[in-house]
């Protein structure tokens, strides 16, 4: 007798069947990403039929793959390295968010449409607001010009922050500065990299620095921004989209110096929660997905 297995996932909590609902993350490569397990976790606290998994979808075929999305009744997908950008020619619709920034980290089908939206800004600001920081009129020291950069300074400028931007390469700066400009959001400060004693001046009288680059994430955990480490001073807040490790050095370094300081952790969990609930129509509980997040970085130590 031939014995069929179960279709209870276990680690689901719930039957996958015909009538479970797919999203999922398409990334190249996937395999260290922590979205599967934050999203499974919270799919089983509110009971909900869904399933999230991660597909290992080269860069020349991410037009087939997401063209492919509503054929085979998947909600939607995350987009992650190196999706981002390159799959803008095959999207239908886009959200205002997404078009400011010019890239797509999540898809929902929509009708048979596929929508494409960006969750990073409001990802990057809710652990803002959670905090009560306030950034309207305040002073914001942002390292990096690709795309993370792009979804923060165009939600700091619609908050009303003055943004001071500086990059390795500063033509890549000035152009993200013209971007915010022509949306209507006003000037961007661009500092020239090198110069040492301005990027201290204004480290020194801003209130809130971001770095959105991949300095210091794992496995080059020792590396730390070029910017000058006097200028971290208390009344800055410090704030890392670096997530693995948890607590950077750079998050260390402010730390030492007093600085009030925010893991990109944070940002990881409220991205991921807005795509949730763009694809399920409910706000998830993000203890639970962060808790799932922590799990598993402490895993890979």
């Amino acid at each position: 007798m031939t014995l069929l297995a179960s279709n209870r996932d276990h680690s689901f909590g719930f039957s996958i069947s015909g009538a479970t609902k797919v999203v999922g993350v398409f990334g190249y490569p996937v395999e260290h990403s922590l979205s599967p397990a934050m999203h499974n976790a919270a799919f089983t606290q509110l009971g909900l039929p869904y399933v999230y998994v991660p597909f290992a979808v080269p860069p020349e075929q991410i037009g087939v793959a997401v063209r492919s999305l509503s054929a085979l009744g998947i909600v939607g997908a995350n987009l992650t390295i190196p999706h981002k950008e390159i799959v803008l020619p095959f999207i239908d619709e886009f959200t205002q968010e997404a078009r400011d920034i010019g890239a797509v980290n999540t898809v929902h089908i929509v009708e048979g449409r596929i929508l494409g939206d960006n969750t990073d800004g409001r990802g990057f600001w809710e652990p803002l607001r959670e905090r009560g920081f306030k950034v309207a009129g305040k002073t914001v020291f942002i390292l990096g010009a690709g795309g993370a950069a792009r979804s923060v300074v165009f939600r700091l400028a619609r908050e009303g922050a003055h943004i001071i931007l500086l990059n390795r390469t500063k033509e890549r700066a000035e152009r993200l500065a013209s971007a915010v400009a022509e949306a209507g959001l006003g000037a961007v400060e661009v500092l020239l990299p090198g110069d040492e004693q301005a990027c201290l001046e204004a480290l020194l009288r801003a209130n809130l620095l971001v770095q959105t680059t991949r300095v210091g994430m794992y496995p080059h955990t020792e590396t730390l921004p070029e910017i000058p480490l006097a200028g971290l001073h208390p009344e800055l807040l410090v704030y890392d989209l670096v997530y693995n490790p948890i607590c950077t050095r750079l998050l260390s370094e402010a730390e030492r110096r007093g600085c009030p300081t925010l893991s990109g952790v944070k940002m990881l969990v409220y991205q991921g929660a807005f795509a949730f609930q763009r694809w399920t129509g409910v706000w998830p509980p993000t203890d639970i997905m962060e808790r799932a997040v922590l799990d598993g970085l402490l895993k890979k130590i």
